[in-house]
Formats: C-alpha cells, sequence, structure tokens
C-alpha cells in the first residue's frame, strides 16, 4: 500500500525565481515584458521569413523554424511561471508537471539540434557556394528541420518518463520555477540511478555531438574567410554567419556554464538563473541577433511596415 500511494502524487509546490514575497510582483513585470518581446520578435521572425519573397531561402528557412522553437520553450515556462508570481499556492498538477518538462526538452534538444543545422548550412554556403542550393535543397531542408523535431520528441519521451517513473515522498516542493529533471529527481525516494544516468547520457550525447558540427562547421569556414584574399570579400563572407555565430556562442557558453561547473559548486539556485539564460533571455535576444545584425531582414521589415502587399510579389 505504501508503494502505490507515493505513485498516487497529484501535484508539486514550484518554488519559483525568489521565494521573497516582496519581490513577486516587481518579477512578474521584468519576465511579463521578457515574454512579450520574446513573442513579438520571434512571431515577427516567423511572418517575415515566411512572407517575404526574398527571404525564401534556406537560411531563412533555418531561421524561421528556430524562432518556432524560441517562442515554444518559452511558451512552455513563462505563462505558468508568471501565474505562480501572483499566487500563494504555486502548486502544478502531476499531469501538467510531466507536460512541461515534456514540453521543455522537446524544445531544448530541437535548439541544440537546429543550431548545429545552421551552422552547417553557414559552412556549405561559404566553403562551397556553387553547390549552395544543390546540397541544401528544399528536400534537404525539410529532411534536416523533420529529423530535428523527431529526435527532439523522441529525446523529450524517453527522458520524461524515466524521470516520472520513479517513486515520490511527502517533499512536494520543486526548487525551480518550472519542471525540470534534476530538481525533480531530488524530491524522489526511490532508487535515482537508471533515470539520472538517462538524463546524463542524453544531454552529454547531444551536446557532444551538436558542438562538434558546430566547432567542424566554424573552424572551416574560419579557413574559408581567411583564404580570400580581398578584405571586402572577406568581411562580406563573415557578415553572412556572424549573427549565427553570435547566438551559438551564447546559447552553448550558457550551457557550458551550467554543466562544467565544479560538482563541489553546483547548487539548484545556480541552474535556476542558467535557465533563466536559455529558457527566456536567449529566446528574447535572439530576434533581436538576427534583426539587427542582418541586412535583408531589416530590409524585409521595413519592406512589410510600409508596404506589406511588395513582401508577397514573385513568391
Amino acid at each position: 500500500m505504501a508503494s502505490r500511494n507515493l505513485s498516487h502524487i497529484t501535484e508539486f509546490i514550484l518554488v519559483g525565481v525568489s521565494d521573497l514575497p516582496e519581490l513577486q510582483v516587481p518579477l512578474f513585470f521584468v519576465f511579463l515584458v521578457i515574454y512579450l518581446l520574446t513573442a513579438a520578435g520571434n512571431l515577427g521572425i516567423i511572418t517575415l521569413t515566411s512572407v517575404d519573397s526574398r527571404l525564401q531561402t534556406p537560411m531563412y528557412f533555418f531561421l524561421r523554424h528556430l524562432a518556432v522553437i524560441n517562442f515554444g520553450n518559452s511558451t512552455v515556462i513563462a505563462p505558468k511561471m508568471l501565474v505562480n508570481f501572483l499566487v500563494i499556492e504555486k502548486t502544478t498538477f502531476y499531469y501538467e508537471c510531466a507536460a512541461q518538462l515534456g514540453g521543455f526538452l522537446v524544445f531544448i534538444v530541437a535548439e541544440i539540434f537546429m543550431l548545429a543545422v545552421m551552422a552547417y548550412d553557414r559552412y556549405v554556403a561559404i566553403c562551397n557556394p556553387l553547390l549552395y542550393m544543390v546540397v541544401v535543397s528544399r528536400r534537404v531542408c525539410l529532411l534536416l528541420v523533420s529529423l530535428t523535431y523527431f529526435y527532439s520528441f523522441c529525446t523529450a519521451i524517453l527522458v520524461s518518463s524515466c524521470v516520472f517513473s520513479v517513486s515520490y515522498c511527502s517533499s512536494k516542493k520543486i526548487n525551480h520555477f518550472y519542471c525540470d529533471n534534476v530538481p525533480l529527481l531530488a524530491l524522489s525516494c526511490s532508487d535515482t540511478y537508471l533515470p539520472e544516468t538517462v538524463v546524463f547520457i542524453s544531454a552529454a550525447t547531444n551536446l557532444f555531438f551538436s558542438m562538434s558540427i558546430v566547432l567542424v562547421s566554424y573552424f572551416n569556414i574560419v579557413l574559408s574567410i581567411l583564404r580570400i584574399r580581398s578584405s571586402e570579400g572577406r568581411k562580406k563572407a563573415f557578415s553572412t554567419c556572424a549573427s549565427h555565430m553570435v547566438a551559438v556562442a551564447v546559447f552553448y557558453g550558457t550551457l557550458l556554464f551550467m554543466y562544467l561547473q565544479p560538482q563541489t559548486n553546483h547548487s539548484l539556485d545556480t541552474d535556476k538563473m542558467a535557465s533563466v539564460f536559455y529558457t527566456l533571455v536567449i529566446p528574447m535576444l535572439n530576434p533581436m541577433i538576427y534583426s539587427l545584425r542582418n541586412k535583408d531582414v531589416k530590409a524585409a521589415l521595413k519592406r512589410f511596415t510600409t508596404n506589406p502587399c511588395d513582401s508577397f510579389k514573385s513568391m
């Protein structure tokens, strides 16, 4: 009977970013602004790359899906987080928690590999420009994006199933602002060796393969750019991948800070701060990075705001 009761826990309590009462309302408005900027920026990128005839290239096709992923990731986290700033009982139902963890894993894994796909796209564009439209054809683009979503969905099912296969005791307080692997497993009173191993292997494997693709791609890109004789040519080649390099550096830098910190200094509070960055801040920054440093996106936005019908010409 005891094990049966343990498996029938119905809800968890989310501690949030801070448990200080005087910070709840100010934090609500801070994260509301972040989420609104994230939604506006990413929906703007999705709209522009969908309707503007000049942005119908593989590069902007992948950028559109990165925006979909960023918007999805922040939407899985932010609404529940914002509600919890304003309520006394910061509860989340068992299956609601499982769904949030699954959704978060789908989008975070998809982002990891979408950045790798975008790095490969830039590698082909700069190192093999004459074969670009053949190598990165529409069929290949659809295949890469489909595989990214399929793999991220399978990973989310596997990892979240392992996390919710353990028994949970009387302690229901999750030291986080959303349902994440590590703080959830910290509440378990059963053996967590298997789910912890699955979580570690999944995270390590995903980071290793995606970062390998990114590093190899940009290593070859840098070599190709350095071989260009004219300074104008080098500047033009670098500008085509500068935005993506900035986004990659910010995203992977945050993940590496989180996973490579010494175990003695590792804490759930540190995880929360890092999680704020890669679930909410980075999805807000990415549209700014790509739009402020990208002449094509800025030109498309100008065309769309001044004469929307012009964006649809020759589509």
